[in-house]
């Protein structure tokens, strides 16, 4: 399907409830570097089933949403802009980013978006350090100098000479591995650059997502290996955030833990909603200046004793 929005068409998967109505907040779910919606889809339906519509959406530039060949669109700011008008558009509730989608949601709420609540997978507080950081560096340096009209050819020889066969090595299925290539070659390749380039350099913006006072989940992998689980950990501490480790995970739960991945949001997002309920409820029994229970319930009526 595609997202109409205020910025522009993005493409995006959508999954609704098998049976009963949508009754709970939508969902937004933002794909990491590289990725695409289709990294979502081993846990989408399965966060549709607890009843509410859940989207994942391409970001510009990503596989089947159209990007120019202007760096400056993919500045995480204004990536944040462009998934706040799909958020918008598609009337969704809550936010997930994923990895480097990480960094490009807490850029929309930063700017001034205001989720029913933040969710932070495997993404950290600033640059990505390690190992995935040096790969990272290797390609730039491949494809450094290269014209705007070359970055299509460069990539795709980084493809078919390195990932591919490295895929191969590790067993990927061939269809998961064809569509892996026509991913990378589809997406834009000036978006590639630029993405990489801000996720070696992110500043440390955790201080001003706190500052928004956003309910927020940090979930991450107990293997990430892309930003230490530990400085996850500390990133959540500082958000005053829910934080939850997925057994059996590295950097991507959504895939390699998706069951107990999809059980951990669902639960986060009903409690937000929760909440919201009794906050509600106490505004509305204020209003009216009815009394009401700790929980947000009106009082009963206490017995009056007649007088004799």
């Amino acid at each position: 399907m595609i997202v109409e929005s205020a910025r522009g068409p993005f493409a995006a998967l959508e999954a609704l409830p098998t049976a009963g109505a949508c009754e709970l907040g939508a969902a937004l779910l933002v794909p990491g570097y590289t990725g695409s919606k289709e990294d979502f889809i081993p846990v989408i339906a399965q966060l549709a089933a607890a009843g509410r519509r859940v989207l994942a959406v391409d970001m510009r530039g990503q596989h089947q949403t159209p990007g120019p060949d202007d760096p400056d669109a993919y500045h995480p700011a204004r990536l944040g802009a462009d998934i706040a008008a799909v958020a918008e558009a598609a009337k969704t509730a809550h936010l997930l980013g994923h990895s480097f989608g990480g960094l490009v949601a807490r850029e929309a709420v930063i700017g001034g978006y205001t989720p029913a609540s933040l969710t932070l997978m495997s993404s950290g507080p600033s640059a990505l350090p390690g190992p995935r950081a040096e790969e990272l560096s290797s390609m730039l340096s491949f494809l450094r100098g290269a014209a705007a009209r070359d970055l299509k050819g460069k990539i795709e020889e980084i493809w078919h000479g390195v990932l591919k066969p490295q895929a191969i090595a590790d067993g990927v299925p061939a269809p998961l591995v064809k569509f892996l290539g026509e991913r990378m070659l589809a997406s834009n390749p000036t978006a590639l650059v630029t993405m990489a380039r801000h996720l070696l350099t992110a500043p440390d913006k955790t201080d001003d997502l706190a500052a928004r006072e956003i309910p927020t989940l940090v979930l991450y992998g107990e293997d990430d290996n892309a930003w230490p689980p530990g400085a996850q950990e500390a990133m959540a501490a500082r958000l005053a955030a829910q934080r939850t480790c997925i057994p059996g995970a590295a950097h991507s739960p959504n895939v390699e833990a998706p069951a107990t991945t999809a059980h951990a949001l669902t639960t986060f997002w009903n409690a937000v909603e929760a909440r919201g309920a009794v906050v509600l409820r106490r505004v509305v029994l204020r209003r009216l200046r009815v009394p009401a229970e700790p929980d947000g319930t009106p009082q009963a009526p206490r017995a009056t004793r007649r007088r004799r």
